[in-house]
């Protein structure tokens, strides 16, 4: 288990001793909790890790859900999350748009799917971290909202989506909420440079967020809080915020990292998470699936029911030719030292100190299975360097370029 030194403490509290900020430190057990048997081996994936000032004891690798309802049917999403959980996956991470791409007609069916499976496997509501996401400030995707309506992170679309992401899942609490998006305006997803002209004077503050976010973890609905695809500013203004007058505090950032995009958490998210003691959970590890080397490898005919060939346009930026290009030099690095692209690429992001837990997503069985065992391969020293020598030549090669 990684703990980073700190006491380790019961994922089964109660909720409302949660509330109060009660801490209840307990002697870590000698083996991980809801792991698979003796009897089989134990993937590096199910070793467990501490999420920032937290009790959250969660798997190394985080299934992520959010093909499930869309490119993903009811049974094949209980496959995987059998599956799972059966290798010692206790951690699962959803948002109340999902699946994606979004449209009104299939909003929340990810969440249903995992509410049925969870309904139907016997599983104890304790042994599952489920993490969610509630949506930031967006003019899209209003439907989510009864009555349709602009989504922003108000207090009272706060409860109205924690309320609804509940009544989807068939749970009572949500151990770990997080704003999927920033409410004030940020260049998102390989948009380029930030754009003072783009703020919008009406923002919500961020103390008005967090206070929001206190009022679902007061009423037992929703244990510790995040942020996601995120900068230093927020990450700062809540920390410190928090700090100041009391309110929860973020514990998580989940942002995309991977070998094609890298900068932004290296060189300025890594200290700042580090220093206000916010893990990362890593979402898009293999870039949509473009580390794979299936879009450079494989026929059309085989792509066919890849995500890329089935929605054009989505995730545009991981389709740039200099990405295309650093993968090509990527999937050579992994031939070299025997792996598999995919491998490679999770293996690598393992490795990061500053990455607590890596979200994977998989269309079939096949994909999930090598994405879990792609946890125990090692990375070189050699392996580094080499991988190293790409980066510099291929930096953030699916920013847009201004």
């Amino acid at each position: 288990m990684r703990l980073s030194g700190r006491p380790v403490l019961d994922n089964g509290l109660r909720r409302a001793s949660l509330a109060q900020r009660a801490v209840h430190v307990v002697r870590a057990t000698a083996a991980p909790v809801n792991t698979p048997s003796e009897s089989k081996h134990k993937l590096k994936a199910a070793d467990r890790v501490r999420l920032g000032e937290s009790d959250l004891l969660v798997s190394a690798c985080c299934l992520g859900t959010m093909t499930f309802g869309k490119q993903n049917t009811e049974a094949e999403a209980h496959e995987q999350l059998s599956y799972a959980w059966d290798q010692g996956i206790n951690f699962l991470d959803t948002a109340e748009m999902y699946p994606v791409p979004i449209e009104e007609t299939t909003q929340g069916r990810t969440d249903r799917y995992i509410g049925t499976w969870l309904k139907s496997s016997g599983r104890r509501r304790e042994e599952v971290v489920l993490a969610t996401k509630v949506s930031g400030y967006s003019e899209r995707g209003t439907w989510v909202r009864n009555p349709p309506r602009t989504l922003r992170v108000t207090r009272e679309q706060i409860v109205e989506s924690v309320d609804a992401s509940l009544k989807r899942l068939q749970v009572d609490h949500i151990d770990l909420l997080q704003i999927h998006w920033p409410e004030r305006y940020v260049p998102l997803f390989g948009a380029g440079a930030y754009d003072p002209a783009n703020d919008r004077p009406d923002s919500v503050p961020f103390e008005d967020q967090l206070r929001g976010l206190e009022e679902v973890i007061k009423a037992g609905k929703v244990r510790y809080i995040g942020v996601s695809n995120e900068t230093s500013l927020g990450v700062s203004e809540f920390s410190h915020i928090a700090r100041a007058t009391g309110l929860p505090k973020i514990q998580t950032i989940q942002n995309a990292y991977s070998l094609l995009v890298r900068v932004p958490f290296e060189t300025d998210l890594s200290e700042t998470c580090r220093r206000h003691q916010v893990s990362l959970l890593a979402y898009s590890p293999l870039a949509g699936g473009m580390l794979s080397a299936k879009y450079n490898r494989l026929s059309e005919e085989a792509l066919a029911g890849a995500r890329f060939n089935l929605f054009p346009g989505y995730m545009a930026r991981y389709r740039q030719s200099a990405a295309q290009q650093a993968v090509g030099r990527y999937a050579e690095v992994a031939e070299k030292y025997g792996m598999t692209p995919t491998e490679l690429a999770l293996a690598w992001c393992k490795s990061r100190w500053f990455v607590a837990s890596t979200i994977i997503g998989a269309t079939t069985m096949q994909q999930l299975k090598e994405n879990l065992l792609s946890f125990d391969k090692e990375i070189s020293a050699e392996c580094v360097k080499d991988i190293q020598a790409i980066y510099q030549a291929y930096k953030d090669p699916t920013v847009n370029p201004q």
